[in-house]
């Protein structure tokens, strides 16, 4: 047998299933930006409507609508990323670049952390990297005083789904960091002189009058927010479900931190489309070059992503209540079982 077969019959089975889906489709690609950047700039446009016809409030009560479309173009933004959205790195980094803008995100210092993410997620030796913090039971049982406080406080609803998603967005990816590199940190400046421009042409849509700075500053924020938010959650709930995926190195697999470390969250349709179909985020973890848009199809085509039990949103809201990682039964629970 020639090394190729023997290549061929080495495979994985979950290989061909998806290779199959592992290559763009750029007519696909483009459409999905228009249908989803263009209908966030025509919300924009009917706010802009209102105020200036002075009917802000108006105005504030249709801003989390094109919040929820920051979501969908930020899976755009993350595949091309993973340089999956297109066929060329250059199209990629355009369209990443342009989507990072509307969501308020660096290009190349995001996609550094969230590659790591990809290499390490579910591996308790190398937490850390474009993940949320998790202790297991014992470590915070051995935890000081202080570690306890800041996880708890960390770990606090409030915290992690509202407060800190709009910090992250607004602020913190607003600077360069210590180690993000000369990419990493020229993808921060370029974003934020596309948010000055963006911010100048929002204004000047909204009339470019006295008010129209914190007139634009309000809605702005009522959008990023929503998008923020609802961002952080589909991200929380695709790794924190209570059947999870956590092991040390020895033990730690790629295959197994994707088909059991990251969920399938089962979305009605248009609450599908709105994320950018990344509720299959165990295929995506398996294989990141499969764009957004047919990891539907990947899933319809292969028995062994159908036999991922999905997540559904009545189960998916009883995870506010799980904080910590029990190493011993191989589960996520919460504040309670250290009483145990």
């Amino acid at each position: 047998m020639c090394s190729t077969e023997k290549k061929k019959k080495a495979r994985p089975e979950w290989y061909a299933a998806v290779k199959k889906y592992s290559k763009p489709d750029v007519k696909s690609s483009i459409w999905q930006i228009v249908n989803s950047v263009g209908p966030y700039l025509g919300l924009w446009a009917l706010m802009a409507y209102f105020v200036r016809h002075d009917q802000l409030w108006t105005a504030a009560a249709i801003a989390p609508l094109p919040g929820v479309l920051v979501v969908r173009m930020f899976i755009i933004f993350h595949d091309c990323g993973h340089y999956s959205f297109f066929k060329t790195k250059t199209a990629n980094k355009i369209a990443g670049y342009f989507t990072g803008v509307l969501t308020f995100s660096p290009f190349h210092d995001w996609g550094k952390d969230h590659k790591l993410h990809h290499a390490t997620s579910g591996n308790l030796d190398k937490r850390g990297f474009g993940d949320i913090w998790t202790l297991t039971v014992d470590e915070y049982k051995a935890a000081d005083t202080k570690t306890k406080f800041k996880y708890r406080l960390y770990r606090n609803p409030l915290i992690i789904f509202f407060i800190g998603p709009i910090l992250v967005f607004v602020v913190k990816q607003r600077f360069v960091r210590k180690h993000t590199g000369k990419n990493g940190a020229m993808s921060v400046y370029l974003t934020n002189v596309g948010l000055a421009i963006y911010s100048v042409l929002m204004v000047w849509a909204l009339g470019w009058y006295g008010d129209a700075w914190w007139q634009f500053l309000m809605l702005q924020l009522i959008v990023i927010a929503v998008g923020a938010i609802a961002g952080v959650w589909m991200f929380y709930v695709q790794h924190q479900f209570e059947e999870t995926y956590w092991a040390y190195t020895e033990k730690w697999t790629l295959v197994e931190s994707a088909l059991e470390g990251s969920s399938y969250y089962k979305l009605p349709q248009p609450l599908q489309w709105l994320t950018g179909n990344i509720g299959f985020h165990h295929i995506h973890h398996l294989s990141a070059k499969i764009p957004n848009y047919k990891l539907e199809a990947a899933y319809n085509d292969s028995e062994i992503f159908q036999a991922v039990e999905p997540l559904t949103i009545r189960k998916s809201l009883q995870l506010f209540n799980f904080r910590l990682w029990d190493l011993k039964n191989q589960r996520m629970v919460g504040y309670k079982a250290l009483e145990d």
